[in-house]
C-alpha cells in the first residue's frame, strides 16, 4: 500500500502539479503586492488623491472602486503573463510538431522496453510475496 502511494506521489503529473501550485501562489503574492503598493495608490491619485481617492461614500457606505479597478488590472496582467509565458509557447511547439518541423518525444526502443521488463521481473523474483529477498525458492536470471 505504501509503495503504491509512493509511486502515485512520484508520478510526473503530481510533482509537476505541486510545483505549479507553489509557483502560482508565489506569483500571486508578487502580483498582489504590486497591486497594493502601486496600482491602488496610483488609482487613488488619478481619481482625486488624498483620503477619498478611489472611493466614494453614499449614505455612510464606502464604495472602494479603486480597489476593484486595481484587482481588474491585476487579473489582466496575470492572464497576460500566463498566456505569453505558458500558453503561447506550448501552442507554438504543438503546431510545429503537427507540421512535422519539430520531432515529438522519443518513444523507448524495443531493447529499452525489454531491459525494463527484465529488471522488473528480477526485482519481483528477488522479493517473493511474504518472503525475504533471496530466500529459498528464488532463482537468479
Amino acid at each position: 500500500m505504501l509503495r503504491g502511494f509512493k509511486d502515485f506521489l512520484l508520478r510526473g503529473n503530481v510533482v509537476e502539479l505541486a510545483v505549479a501550485v507553489v509557483i502560482g501562489a508565489a506569483f500571486t503574492a508578487v502580483v498582489d503586492a504590486f497591486a497594493d503598493s502601486f496600482l491602488t495608490p496610483l488609482i487613488g491619485l488619478v481619481t482625486g488623491g488624498g483620503e477619498v481617492g478611489g472611493r466614494f461614500t453614499v449614505d455612510g457606505q464606502d464604495f472602494t472602486y479603486g480597489a476593484f479597478v486595481s484587482q481588474v488590472i491585476t487579473f489582466v496582467l496575470t492572464a497576460a503573463v500566463v498566456y505569453f509565458v505558458v500558453v503561447l509557447p506550448l501552442r507554438t511547439i504543438a503546431e510545429r510538431r503537427a507540421r512535422g518541423e519539430e520531432p515529438g518525444p522519443v518513444a523507448p526502443t524495443q531493447v529499452e522496453l525489454l531491459a525494463e521488463i527484465r529488471d522488473l521481473l528480477r526485482a519481483q523474483q528477488a522479493t517473493p510475496p511474504g518472503g525475504t529477498p533471496g530466500g529459498p525458492g528464488t532463482t537468479a536470471l
